[in-house]
C-alpha cells in the first residue's frame, strides 16, 4: 500500500472534524501528487504533540523558520510507508528522542493552514506521541530551542492550533 493510499484510509477512518476531513480527501481526491511537498497547491504534513502525561507537560520545538512553538512535525518523504511512521519520524528526528510511541487510536486532530509560497497550504494530520520516562531531549537543525511545558503554560507560548491539539490529546489519555 502507498503513502497515498494509507493517508486515504486514516482519513476516512477519521470520525471528527468532517467538514475538514472531507477538504482532505478532496484534496487527495484532485490532486495524485497532494502528499508531497512538491504539490504547489497544498500537500499533507503529519506532525505529533510529544507528550509526558506522568509529568503534565508536551515538549514544543521553537522553530527555526516560523519562530513559533509548535510540536514536532513535516513532511512525508519516499520513505514513510503510513501517515503514523512519518509523525513519528518527524517526533524523533525533531525531538532527539528514542522510544516515542504513538497514542493509540489514529490522529487527534487536523489542522490546515496557510504556508508561504510556493505552495499554499499544509493539511496537517496530527498525532500524540508518548515520551518514555527519562527522556531527554536534544536539538535538531530544524529548532532554534526544546523546551518541557506544563499543559497549563501552552496557551501562554504556542497558537492556538498547539492547543487545540493539546486538549485534543488530553481528552484522548
Amino acid at each position: 500500500m502507498s503513502l497515498y493510499d494509507d493517508a486515504v484510509l486514516v482519513l476516512k477512518g477519521y470520525e471528527d472534524q468532517p467538514e475538514l476531513r472531507q477538504s482532505y480527501l478532496d484534496h487527495l481526491a484532485a490532486r495524485p501528487d497532494g502528499m508531497w511537498k512538491a504539490c504547489d497547491a497544498g500537500h499533507l504534513t503529519a506532525s505529533a504533540l510529544v507528550v509526558d502525561p506522568e509529568h503534565g507537560r508536551v515538549l514544543l520545538t521553537l522553530h527555526r523558520k516560523l519562530r513559533m512553538w509548535l510540536q514536532m512535525g513535516g513532511h512525508c518523504e519516499p520513505g514513510d510507508a503510513t501517515l503514523e511512521a512519518a509523525a513519528l519520524r518527524e517526533a524523533a528526528e525533531e525531538s532527539g528522542i528514542a522510544g516515542l510511541t504513538l497514542l493509540p487510536g489514529g490522529p487527534v486532530r487536523l489542522d490546515r493552514h496557510p504556508i508561504p509560497a510556493p505552495c499554499h497550504w499544509h493539511y496537517d494530520v496530527q498525532y500524540a506521541v508518548l515520551a518514555p520516562p527519562g527522556a531527554v531531549q536534544e536539538i535538531s537543525d530544524e529548532s532554534l530551542d526544546l523546551r518541557w511545558y506544563a499543559y497549563d503554560e501552552v496557551a501562554g507560548v504556542a497558537d492556538e492550533s498547539v492547543v487545540r491539539l493539546l486538549e485534543a490529546t488530553r481528552a484522548r489519555l
